[in-house]
């Protein structure tokens, strides 16, 4: 997975709180082939009517382009499902704008090269009420924290770790090899100052 520090690309508002994994990606998807990819299942059951036709007013819809996404409190609340985090990549968004988000999911984003960039409500507001006449761009800095739309510079939250995954392009197997000289380090104090911790070799 490729890491990255800085990215520009069209944001769009979704003015929905508390967007949960099931609606990011219903449970029916889930036994399609991750190698197809499920960008096609983004929202589905929003962004779609009865028919299975795709919903002209949904702002999804209307501007499939967009990379970021600006939207309201408690975004990938529900179950563990990492499938929702693959449906938001493969559909092309880079980093999801919200107050605050489920705390499996935010991991899952993270360690899926996607940015959950938490905002205060204060500033979410002010990114939702620039984008009320469509996609505007929007830079992110994971270095400063900070996102860009026009004159408008607002802080997010992230953990220091994450923000290394994410510039990066690790997971959690390749943030602890990075350690590994410390690991070695430390395997081989214990080996010496406590001997009898470990087992007999064979």
């Amino acid at each position: 997975m490729a890491g990255w520090n800085t990215h520009e690309g069209p944001a769009l508002c979704l003015p929905l709180a508390n967007v949960d994994t099931d609606q990011l990606i219903p449970a029916r998807f889930m036994s399609v082939p991750r190698a197809q990819g499920y960008g096609d299942y983004l929202l589905h059951d929003m962004r779609r009517d009865d028919t299975g036709g795709l919903r002209a007013d949904f702002p999804l819809n209307q501007h499939p382009e967009v990379s970021i996404l600006v939207t309201r409190r408690n975004f990938g609340s529900g179950s563990s499902r990492e499938a929702a985090v693959y449906a938001l990549v493969d559909a092309g968004i880079r980093a999801v704008i919200a107050p605050s988000f489920g705390d499996i999911f935010a991991s899952n984003a993270v360690n899926n090269g996607l940015l959950p960039a938490r905002v205060e409500p204060e500033a979410c507001a002010k990114l939702e009420q620039a984008l009320t006449t469509g996609p505007r761009p929007i830079r992110i800095d994971i270095d400063t924290r900070t996102l860009r739309l026009g004159d408008l510079t607002v802080p997010f939250t992230l953990d220091d770790s994450w923000a290394t995954k994410l510039i990066n392009g690790w997971d959690d197997i390749d943030l602890t090899r990075a350690h590994g000289d410390a690991i070695t380090a430390f395997r081989d104090t214990r080996l010496r100052t406590a001997p009898w911790a470990w087992p007999a070799a064979h």
